[in-house]
């Protein structure tokens, strides 16, 4: 049925968010639809879009899980980024949380194992 995830974090300023996530994903966005929009695919069947809402602007959170958490905070601190410190959670999922500049929540997953 479904086809596709989109998580999508509004911002104040589109500018400023872009290059934000640039730095964050570690790549020009894949599409930019409109002039208020612009977008990355994360993975296959998912995609983080920013877009331009002042109002909307630092309530959204997105996780995003990755493969070797010391490592991706790592490389964000070599772009810039300040991820936080690890936190553990249950069953060995470690989180390390960031802010863009309008105060939304990107929280790196690591050990993160989906069962089916």
């Amino acid at each position: 049925m479904f086809e596709h995830v989109l998580a999508v974090v509004p911002v104040r300023d589109l500018a400023v968010a872009t290059d934000w996530y640039t730095r964050l994903v570690g790549r020009d966005p894949d599409n930019t639809p409109m002039p208020s929009l612009v977008e990355w695919q994360v993975v296959p069947g998912a995609w983080l879009q920013v877009f331009e809402s002042a109002p909307a602007a630092g309530q959204t959170s997105v996780n995003l899980a990755v493969t070797d958490l010391d490592a991706a905070r790592t490389e964000l601190s070599g772009r810039g980024l300040e991820p936080a410190e690890v936190v553990g959670a249950d069953k060995g999922v470690r989180l390390s949380s960031l802010r863009d500049p309008d105060g939304n929540t990107v929280t790196l997953i690591g050990g993160f194992r989906v069962a089916y």
